[in-house]
């Protein structure tokens, strides 16, 4: 195959060909939501061993925020109004999960009478609290921790590859 020849099944593909074989990566996106006295809403999930965050996979079609909001309203209850973007993760693959970038948006705090609306998708989430940054830190997963950890509190969006900062970036 000629090399003109490379070049227009790539251009078809990317003009839409076949779009199996446009590049995907999934993504995901989460919220830092604070009761009135600053602590952070953490949740255990029946599926996993340690504690996350509202939030979840990103549905195709939908933007980060949407998929963010989705997610919070779906499975929690709550109705995000606002937010504001924190944090982009890229998590590389391995062997057991195909990797991808995750969002996250601090979407303030709320009110009790906000708070009293949670609802628990019971098959997915087990229970929820409200834990201080530091401590809600530790019982998050790895990555999701390092994450909020450093981009809670901050004024501008962080970059960071599976919840650590990057040399170069700014």
């Amino acid at each position: 195959m000629s090399e003109e020849e490379v070049v227009q099944i790539d251009r078809q593909r990317l003009a839409g060909g076949d779009p199996r074989q446009i590049p995907r990566i999934p993504a995901s996106a989460g919220a830092l939501i604070h009761d009135p006295a600053g602590l952070l809403l953490i949740l255990k999930p029946s599926y996993k061993k340690r504690w996350t965050i509202p939030g979840g996979q990103i549905e195709p079609g939908e933007s980060p925020w949407e998929g963010c909001r989705r997610e919070t309203q779906e499975e929690r209850g709550l109705t995000l109004e606002s937010g504001r973007l924190v944090c982009v993760d890229f998590r590389p693959a391995t062997a057991n999960r195909p990797g991808g970038v995750r969002f996250l948006f601090d979407c303030g705090r709320f009110t009790e009478a906000n708070l009293a609306l949670i609802r628990l998708q019971e098959v997915e989430i087990e229970e929820f609290r409200f834990e201080p940054l530091d401590e809600a830190v530790q019982l998050l997963s790895g990555p999701i921790g390092r994450r909020v950890a450093e981009a809670a509190g901050r004024e501008h969006c962080v970059y960071l590859e599976d919840g650590r900062p990057v040399d170069g970036v700014k």
